[in-house]
């Protein structure tokens, strides 16, 4: 029998500073089949780097139905920081939308990206970079995915692919 290959064993590697979470984040998204929901408070600039903008467009574009699912507490920075986000968002507003965060859900403080249904990163306060990387635990990938669900209902759409002026 051969061995399980390390990306689908289950298992939780810790992550300590930026430099771990992101990538930790860019293997969630190369590694994704269907579905992407991220939170944070905000996202930084490393959603504008060319290695994401490439791994979020090869994402959309492997299948038709493909989603990324966004759900921040600020966006307004987003325009200025991130215009390879915002490239993305215009060539599949199909399937990349971002929310924000209503009054209700803006207690949250705990970031975290799931893909599909095994595999989750994770920091335990927006404030500190120490975090987990998790691939294969389904039972904590799905209370993730729920919580997500929730938090997406107590948003609302916050960045359009096009800006409309009078």
């Amino acid at each position: 029998m051969l061995p399980v290959p390390p990306e689908r064993m289950p298992g939780e590697r810790k992550l300590a500073g930026v430099i771990a979470y992101d990538e930790a984040l860019d293997e969630l998204i190369a590694n994704a089949a269907h579905t992407i929901r991220i939170f944070d408070k905000n996202i930084g600039r490393n959603f504008n780097t060319p290695q994401r903008y490439d791994l979020l467009g090869k994402f959309l574009l492997a299948h038709r139905t493909s989603r990324v699912k966004i759900v921040l507490h600020e966006t307004a920075h987003i325009v200025r920081d991130c215009p390879r986000l915002i490239l993305l968002l215009k060539r599949f507003s199909h399937g990349l939308a971002i929310h924000q965060t209503l009054p209700a859900a803006r207690r949250v403080y705990d970031p975290f990206a799931v893909a599909d249904d095994t595999r989750f990163v994770r920091r335990f306060h927006h404030t500190d970079m120490r975090g987990a990387a998790t691939v294969g635990d389904v039972a904590a990938t799905s209370l993730l995915v729920k919580r997500f669900d929730e938090i997406w209902d107590a948003s609302t759409p916050a960045v359009a692919a096009t800006t409309i002026g009078l």
